[in-house]
């Protein structure tokens, strides 16, 4: 048994990207609760963060899934719900009615992407920003955000995100930097910098290149911090599910850490 810590909900709609035809690389995307909770069964999944689906340069349509995401949450107690946001100031209106559902019952976790625009860094950021993690700890809410090399999601960016407000908010940085600059900036110390200045700081090794889990389980045993800051995440439909298990169950080796990464560090952040 499992908990899966970031994975997604609707399906998104064809799109040409990178100038290409229109497609649906999103081959496992779910539309509905109950093919999600089929899923779960299928794979013995205990407990799920449920974010809205995102890909498509269109912020509304990740907006509108952040219901569908609040019915799986209260449709099944193995489902938490997080909320689709953003520190666009185009996107006011919605992060707006999106914070109002912070309230409701299986929410969890508040959603940032820098993919479909806006920076951590830009000054026309920073009051929704300040909103949403004044949200977030108001609730006791983790605010998950995608880092990936490069450009706004680049962990040198995210990283502020980190120093501003992760004494008081745990801030969840999903995929551990996304590729090989962000995870040795990461591992080599900046995650452990954080832990020990007391920073809320978590992450998942979804989308992480081959060498990381392995590095950072050992940097952990070392340095004696962060067994309890790493969760396991698949990010389907982006992920795969198994493969994801498989790597980390390597990585782990099904002791103390596995214990955590599995399971008790997603208790601890939302049972």
């Amino acid at each position: 048994m499992v908990s899966d810590a970031h994975r997604h909900i609707g399906v998104l709609p064809a799109h040409p990207f990178y100038g290409g035809p229109p497609v649906h690389p999103d081959t496992t995307a779910r539309a509905t609760v109950k093919q999600l909770i089929a899923d779960l069964d299928a794979e013995g999944t205990e407990r799920a963060l449920v974010i809205p689906n995102y890909g498509v340069p269109d912020p509304a349509v990740a907006f509108s899934f952040n219901a569908l995401a609040i019915e799986a949450a209260q449709t099944d107690d193995r489902i938490r719900a997080g909320l689709w946001v953003s520190p666009r100031p185009e996107d006011e209106h919605r992060t707006t009615r999106a914070l109002a559902l912070a309230g409701e019952r299986g929410v969890k976790a508040l959603k940032l992407s820098f993919l479909l625009g806006g920076r951590p860094t830009d000054p026309a950021c920073r009051p929704l920003l300040d909103r949403i993690f004044a949200t977030a700890a108001r609730h006791d809410l983790v605010v998950h955000v995608h880092t990936s090399p490069g450009a706004a999601s680049d962990i040198d960016e995210v990283g502020h995100l980190v120093d501003r407000y992760a004494d008081h908010v745990a801030v969840h940085l999903v995929h551990f930097g996304g590729g090989m600059s962000g995870h040795i900036k990461l591992a080599g110390s900046r995650f452990f910098d954080w832990i020990a200045a007391g920073k809320r700081v978590y992450t998942d090794l979804s989308w992480a290149i081959g060498f990381l889990p392995h590095w950072l389980a050992r940097e952990i045993e070392q340095r004696g911090i962060g067994h309890d800051r790493v969760l396991f995440a698949s990010d389907q439909p982006w992920g795969d599910f198994a493969g994801e298990y498989a790597r980390m169950t390597a990585a782990t080796g099904g002791g103390l850490l596995a214990g955590l990464v599995f399971h008790d560090t997603f208790a601890a952040l939302y049972d």
